[in-house]
């Protein structure tokens, strides 16, 4: 009879921040590897409060105005597909009417622009963060213009970037970053008493969320960022990383953790009631 593997998170539950709506794919990753995951939304995003000027910005989009389009957070795409069927129909015919190229910040953000039938003209060749999407833009190209969605909490590092390469970038605000409702009891206990054993952490927003709601977790709780500014913010809080994804996507998260539990916690992993 072949012995069950054990999977190198079994028995562990793993906190999963998220905005409101929508799905986690680290469910079927942290699944994968045994754990079970604990989804809770610390942030929410929602629209801005006037959406003309991202109206007015699409219009220019469909009419040819700019060459590019750059996503950077999942989030803008729905946001564009709502606000694209009040003229073009579809996001993919505005793209197309305009033959605007789309750039996409990782290969989070190129599932998402995917999912809704684009695919993305550009990635960063490395790591995927503004600052790689920036270094592989190519030469100056007519139009020379490039629009970018960006959320309201959203860092200058694509604007500035292409500004200083010779383009001319129009950001507009997409949608805003607010706190979700409180987590529940059950999960504040959770994480007070240890019994949440890591927490994947996928912006700067959710970090501080995370802080204020939650707060600084035990010792044994591992915690791991997406990405060099989430890292940052956890670092500026007081928060300790037990590692930062590679790949900036739940599976690299995932498998970040993974990496953790081995480094981190060497031998047999103790079960939770051990802890």
């Amino acid at each position: 009879m072949t012995a069950t593997p054990v999977l190198p998170l079994s028995g562990w539950r793993v906190l999963v921040p998220r905005p409101t709506g929508g799905h986690s794919p680290a469910v079927v990753a942290l699944a994968a590897v045994g754990a079970e995951a604990v989804v809770v939304p610390l942030i929410e995003t929602v629209p801005p409060e006037d959406p003309t000027e991202l109206d007015d910005a699409l219009l220019a989009l469909e009419s040819g105005w700019f060459g590019w389009l750059v996503v950077t957070s999942a989030a803008t795409v729905p946001v564009l597909v709502d606000r694209a069927q009040e003229s073009a129909g579809s996001l993919t015919q505005l793209l197309a009417d305009g033959q605007v190229r789309v750039a996409a910040v990782g290969p989070g953000t190129a599932r998402a622009v995917r999912e809704v039938g684009i695919e993305p003209d550009l990635l960063p060749l490395g790591r995927s963060t503004s600052r790689g999407l920036v270094e592989a833009w190519p030469p100056l190209t007519e139009p020379a213009r490039v629009l970018f969605p960006r959320g309201d909490l959203a860092a200058a590092t694509i604007t500035d970037g292409l500004r200083n390469l010779g383009w001319d970038v129009t950001d507009v605000v997409a949608y805003r970053t607010v706190p979700a409702a409180p987590p529940p009891v059950e999960v504040r206990e959770a994480w007070t008493d240890g019994t949440i054993r890591a927490a994947l952490l996928t912006s700067a927003s959710t970090v501080r969320e995370l802080a204020a709601r939650l707060g600084t977790p035990p010792t044994t709780t591992l915690m791991i960022g997406i990405g060099p500014s989430t890292a940052a913010e956890a670092a500026r809080l007081g928060l300790p990383l037990a590692g930062v994804a590679t790949e900036q996507t739940m599976l690299g998260m995932v498998d970040a953790l993974t990496r953790a539990v081995t480094t981190v916690l060497p031998g047999p992993l103790p079960s939770p009631e051990e802890l």
